[in-house]
């Protein structure tokens, strides 16, 4: 006899006399599902052939009868029929996708903008610089040189001259806006000469030709020193605060 479970669809060989004509409740050994199973229709049954026996005497004592044990548990759980599969064959829930996807993207984005961020630090530094003075420290740390003033110097040069006889050093360079906005010039510029060892040796002051540089202007400027030390060895442009 073959049973079907009704809710996954198993298939089970099961031995029919186990199920009387009004049935009996099984349940399904793989998911659990219980339900009420009729049994099988019975054979017809050949006439019976009744013999008439002469009774010689009468049985002096009665026969005992065989005590028939019915076996009804509350539930038959029959096994899977060998050779059948589930006719709907079940699997395991997958996790949906969606929620994955989604954590992806939100990381993908997030380093997406701390690298833009980077960029635009690194790009407009000056202009942070100007702004925020405290972080040139942070930059300078990095190994990025910016001017927290937004005035700087570029191409600073010097060369010696020769001047009716006398040695003469020029200092040339040029002042420049590295900002974004219009600035005004320190009118003080200090010119420092140093020893090997960095000792100051000297040091003189002048003044800018230019007051205010608007965003990229740049202003020139010479300043010369006769008869400079013979051991200078370095020399520093840097703008004075209160003259000195």
């Amino acid at each position: 006899m073959i049973l079907t479970c009704t809710s996954c669809g198993t298939r089970y060989s099961v031995d029919g006399s186990k199920f009387p004509a009004a049935g009996r409740t099984v349940r399904c050994a793989k998911c659990g599902h219980s339900w009420h199973q009729a049994g099988e229709a019975p054979e017809p049954v050949a006439e019976a052939v009744t013999e008439t026996i002469a009774e010689t005497s009468a049985p002096s004592r009665a026969e005992p009868v065989a005590a028939v044990r019915s076996e009804s548990p509350e539930f038959y759980e029959p096994s899977p029929a060998r050779g059948f599969t589930p006719l709907a064959a079940s699997q395991e829930p997958r996790a949906p996708l969606g929620p994955k996807i989604a954590v992806v993207a939100g990381w993908v984005g997030l380093i997406a903008v701390v690298l833009l961020i980077a960029a635009a630090a690194v790009r407009y530094r000056q202009d942070i610089a100007t702004i925020w003075p405290q972080s040139a420290a942070v930059y300078s740390t990095l190994g990025l040189r910016v001017n927290a003033g937004g005035i700087d110097f570029r191409q600073v040069d010097y060369r010696r001259e020769n001047q009716d006889g006398q040695v003469v050093l020029a200092v040339s360079g040029q002042i420049f806006n590295g900002g974004s906005r219009e600035l005004p010039v320190p009118q003080t510029v200090r010119v420092t000469l140093s020893d090997v060892n960095n000792h100051e040796l000297y040091h003189w002051t002048f003044k800018p030709d230019a007051q205010v540089l608007t965003p990229g202007q740049s202003v020139p400027f010479v300043t010369r020193l006769a008869s400079p030390p013979a051991a200078a060895r370095h020399l520093e442009v840097r703008f004075a605060k209160d003259g000195s």
